[in-house]
């Protein structure tokens, strides 16, 4: 007998419990998530394998207050920014959090529930939401030391005083793995007298105990405030770390896992068009499995691809970027890849192990030293450190190759962009690639954080100003990069669920075919990754001669299969034989 769309939910939400927390009462704790989430009733189940996104999407990552005007709360700036600026260009936003915080730019949460009072308020954010896909953060491994949680946890009482994990320092944690070189423990004193919690990012960022069912309450509380307010994209925050058990890596654990198909379902039965995104900066195949089968995230973030496209571009070789390519799966119908190849952090080294060897990987931080750029470590198996993530803007770490500086900077840089922008997933841009900002070694020695290098906050006249010059590098770079983003939302072939095939070409040239789902575009999209001229006989793209094929990018048509396609450096072509314009 089939069950009714709400007897099917309380099943599924009990199934997941009764996995996550075998020796609790499953089913209070079910009723009690469903009447969190307002879905004591519960008339339809949501669509599997759907996508509710297509080629039109295109995602801006900003900080709330990445730009500023003087007497104006960042956020109505940036919305204004975004509807003046950006119309027609992005139609979604990741605003990193937004609450209040003690340190990491925003990432140790004070308060889950409010908005940082210096970035403005939650109608702020609800206008934004209004205008766009709006994601926002679910920092759900960890929250600030200065939390009422955690003071509640040294004062021994509720809630907190069990929403920590305590443990024993004579204990053997070897085995954990870590992002950070700090100690996994602090020491902290509380009113029973001296206690260790658990630290996995930093001392001001202490690990939040889901093996209580109590946190887990309270997190889904956070999420269906953040549904009522219009958000309707949750990145999970550092999620591959959220369980921890004895002597295992404390990573990737079965119960972390079934925790996020269990949001999912709950997500999906509030909002039909909500959406999960997985952030785990782990080596590639570990990162996949966060798809799980279709039933945990929508989408998980593209880690690989953004020091794969770098050292493609840097070291003048595409050949460890078309074996990537080659290996990853198409995402299933109903989930995406997020592509990205600059952020708030800096270009994380973990997903490129074991597709790059160390000694391209150390030739790669050498190269990019030579830009400016600081390197983050962490603690490797023996104790050794070892390179973490690039600390850069995408613009300066694209300023020369593995021969130093030259005069394709420029080139190098769109053609990186368009890269992104035509493969499988939807793109994302962060704001300060989006602007050509330049390292930002100020921030650097106020803040003494290498990541600061890529978050300067603009001043919206200053800004302006750099946007009119006609000839600045900040003005080239933002109307080159809208003018592609123009094309790209207007191919039906460029759907994040699209087919896409690596072609081989030579490793001068990352080359791949995108089809539409109605199979009746096609886009073969060439890119040069030199600093020389590269030719390819078009008779070597097998393109059908019946067809009209134009390049999107410049308008110049490539009918005559008997011609050859010239690339200079860093030049790049869409060819299709049906545009949209």
């Amino acid at each position: 007998m089939q069950l009714s769309p709400q007897k099917e939910l309380k099943f599924l939400v009990k199934t997941h419990l009764d996995f996550i927390y075998p020796e609790h009462d499953t089913e209070n704790l079910t009723k009690r998530l469903l009447s969190i989430m307002d879905l004591e009733e519960c008339s339809a189940k949501p669509a599997t394998h759907e996508n509710t996104w297509n080629e039109q999407d295109a995602w801006l990552i900003t900080y709330g207050d990445s730009i500023n005007a003087e007497g104006e709360k960042p956020l109505v700036t940036l919305n204004k920014f975004l509807k003046e600026r950006l119309a027609g260009t992005v139609n979604g936003v990741h605003i990193l959090p937004f609450f209040p915080y003690s340190s990491d730019d925003g990432f140790s949460v004070i308060d889950f529930s409010q908005v940082n009072d210096g970035l403005g308020e939650w109608e702020d954010i609800e206008a934004i939401a209004k205008e766009q896909h709006l994601m926002a953060d679910l920092v759900i491994n960890h929250c600030s030391s200065r939390s009422r949680w955690f003071d509640n946890f040294k004062q021994r009482r509720e809630p907190g005083i069990d929403y920590f994990i305590e443990a024993n320092p004579e204990e053997d944690y070897s085995a954990v793995v870590r992002p950070r070189t700090s100690p996994l423990l602090r020491e902290v004193e509380t009113l029973d007298g001296k206690r260790h919690v658990w630290c996995t990012f930093s001392h001001d960022q202490v690990d939040l105990n889901f093996a209580n069912p109590e946190v887990l309450c309270e997190i889904i509380g956070i999420i269906k405030l953040y549904l009522d307010r219009g958000i309707r994209i949750f990145r999970l925050d550092a999620v591959a770390f959220l369980w921890k058990e004895k002597g295992s890596p404390c990573i990737h654990l079965p119960q972390t896992h079934e925790i996020i198909r269990l949001i999912r379902t709950l997500i999906e039965h509030h909002s039909d068009n909500a959406i999960l995104i997985t952030e785990t900066n782990v080596p590639n195949n570990e990162n996949l499995s966060y798809f799980g089968n279709a039933n945990e995230a929508h989408a998980v973030y593209n880690f690989s691809l953004p020091p794969l496209l770098l050292h493609a571009l840097v070291s003048g070789t595409a050949k460890h970027l078309k074996m990537w390519q080659m290996t990853m799966p198409p995402a299933q119908m109903g989930t995406f890849y997020f592509n990205f190849i600059a952020s708030h952090d800096g270009i994380g080294l973990r997903p490129a192990e074991g597709l790059l060897s160390e000694e391209e990987l150390e030739e790669l931080v050498a190269a990019v030293q030579l830009s400016g750029a600081r390197i983050s470590w962490r603690t490797a198996d023996g104790g050794r450190n070892k390179p973490y993530e690039i600390n850069v803007t995408l613009f300066d770490a694209l300023q020369g190759t593995v021969k130093g500086p030259d005069r394709w900077q420029y080139e190098r840089f769109m053609c990186a962009h368009a890269i992104m922008f035509a493969l499988e997933g939807i793109p994302a841009v962060y704001i300060h690639s989006f602007l050509a900002t330049n390292n930002y070694y100020d921030g650097v020695e106020l803040t003494s954080h290498n990541r600061t290098i890529n978050r300067y906050k603009w001043n919206i006249d200053e800004l302006n100003e750099k946007l009119e010059q006609e000839h600045s590098h900040h003005s080239r770079v933002f109307n080159g990069m809208q003018e592609l983003l123009r094309v790209r939302t207007k191919q039906p072939a460029f759907h994040p669920n699209a087919v896409q095939y690596t072609l081989h070409l030579g490793d001068e040239i990352f080359g791949f075919w995108r089809q539409s789902q109605r199979r009746d575009q096609s886009i073969f999209c060439l890119h040069n990754v030199t600093d020389t001229e590269v030719t390819i006989p078009i008779a070597s793209i097998n393109l059908i001669s019946l067809d009209t094929w134009v390049d999107l990018i410049s308008g110049k048509d490539f009918s005559d299969i008997r011609q050859d396609v010239v690339l200079q450096p860093y030049q790049f072509v869409w060819l299709t034989n049906k545009a949209f314009i």
